[in-house]
């Protein structure tokens, strides 16, 4: 039967990236001793791949593909019982070659880039098999249940829920609602992470940056607290509090370019001059005493059911009343709602104000001037509470870092209040 399309010079390309994946996923196992298939053997593979690609292609059947990866499994498998080795039961190579023998028939079927990028990844956790599994057995049983618990709430609770307004102002949806507690609990949990994980012994710098993740109020909380019991570590909690606050407005922006990417422009005017001013600081701040240690913020897990449910909850209030608001008395309520719920939570009223924009309830202007107000009420919040819990000294320390974040977001704020779309 002759073929349906000749020979051409992009089934050559295909039959290339098909050996390259191999040769890569190949070179990385030639460092394990008891591997029974190496850089030669994984080349082959992927051209299999995209031979057997092409032929269920031509004959319009996934039987090639089935065969080919039943005979292929097979082969590995008896290699290794041929020549067993007690350190390596050889699970991972099997499943290597498996994958590798599924990239080259991806390549085949028009799926070059994500294949590349699938081996890439694939190359990564082989070669990293030490710090792998070193992490996982620091991991204790509180961070496996926050890893199965951030899992429920994002592949269990939120595909079940309704996508539909319940609210008078149609503002506010259920499932939309979960996204937002999702998609918090996930940046929340990634700083909680690496606290968790790599810990304080890397510096004041990666505390402040994971703590601004997680929880830039509590890492202020902890810092200022520890400052006070402490006076020689003051230095050090300056630094850290103020990377954090730095590292929070980073995390706002990080989420409108997920829930409102035509806000992101627009908020940059009020983020910028804050991240310049405040970034400068960190140079009079970076100034610490030789032996001083950050202290390792105590945040709670953000992906506690409970957690998760108040903030939801709260969203969903703060969301209804901030609709409420601008269907009653315009942008100037939600300005005073964003500085009243600014104090205790950012989160909150800025996905608010992103959702308003979303549904064109709200312009890009007032949403960023209330996003502008919440920050710098928060940032206020937050110096009255590093000088009752820290002290005079801490709060001499943190002024100049605060006071230059707050004239940047009040410069970007005021320049959106003064164009006139957001009054």
């Amino acid at each position: 039967m002759p073929f349906s399309k000749p020979f051409d010079a992009a089934q050559i390309q295909a039959f290339l990236i098909a050996i390259g994946i191999g040769l890569l996923i190949g070179l990385e196992r030639e460092r394990v001793a008891s591997a029974r298939a190496g850089l030669r053997t994984f080349g082959l593979v992927g051209l299999l791949g995209a031979l057997i690609g092409m032929l269920g292609e031509h004959f319009d059947s996934v039987a090639p593909f089935v065969f080919g990866l039943a005979i292929l499994g097979v082969m590995i498998i008896a290699a290794y019982l041929r020549h067993p080795d007690a350190t390596d039961p050889g699970t991972t190579s099997v499943a290597a070659l498996l994958l590798c023998y599924c990239l080259g028939t991806a390549v085949w079927l028009g799926h070059a880039t994500v294949a590349v990028m699938l081996a890439v990844a694939t190359t990564i956790l082989l070669y990293f098999k030490t710090e792998l599994r070193g992490m996982a057995t620091r991991l204790e049983s509180k961070d496996w249940i926050s890893i199965i618990q951030f899992s429920v709430l994002s592949l269990v609770i939120l595909p079940i829920l309704p996508d539909r307004p319940i609210d008078p102002q149609g503002a506010v949806s259920p499932r939309q609602v979960w996204w937002m507690v999702v998609l918090i609990s996930g940046l929340s949990f990634a700083g909680y992470a690496i606290l968790r994980l790599v810990g304080a012994r890397y510096g004041a710098a990666l505390v402040g940056i994971a703590g601004g993740l997680a929880s830039s109020t509590a890492t202020t909380l902890i810092h200022a607290r520890d400052s006070r019991v402490t006076p020689s570590s003051t230095p050090v909690a300056a630094l850290v509090i103020i990377l954090a606050n730095i590292v929070m407005m980073i995390r706002i922006a990080l989420i409108a370019a997920v829930v409102a990417p035509g806000l992101l422009a627009k908020l940059a005017i009020v983020i910028l001059p804050a991240l310049v001013l405040g970034l400068g600081t960190l140079i009079w701040y970076w100034r610490i005493p030789a032996g001083s240690e950050a202290v390792l913020p105590q945040t709670r897990n953000p992906t506690e059911l409970r957690a998760a449910l108040g903030f939801g909850a709260l969203y969903g209030v703060i969301l209804f009343v901030s609709a409420w608001l601008s269907d009653i008395v315009g942008a100037q309520g939600l300005y005073a709602l964003a500085a009243v719920s600014g104090l205790a939570d950012m989160d909150a009223i800025a996905l608010s104000s992103m959702r308003l924009f979303f549904l064109e309830r709200l312009s890009a202007d007032a949403a960023v001037i209330a996003i502008g107000v919440a920050m710098m009420a928060n940032l206020g919040f937050k110096t009255v509470l590093a000088v009752v819990l820290g002290g005079r000294e801490l709060g001499k320390r943190i002024f100049r870092g605060m006071s230059a974040i707050g004239l940047g977001l009040a410069a970007g704020t005021a320049w959106h209040a003064l164009s006139g779309s957001g009054l």
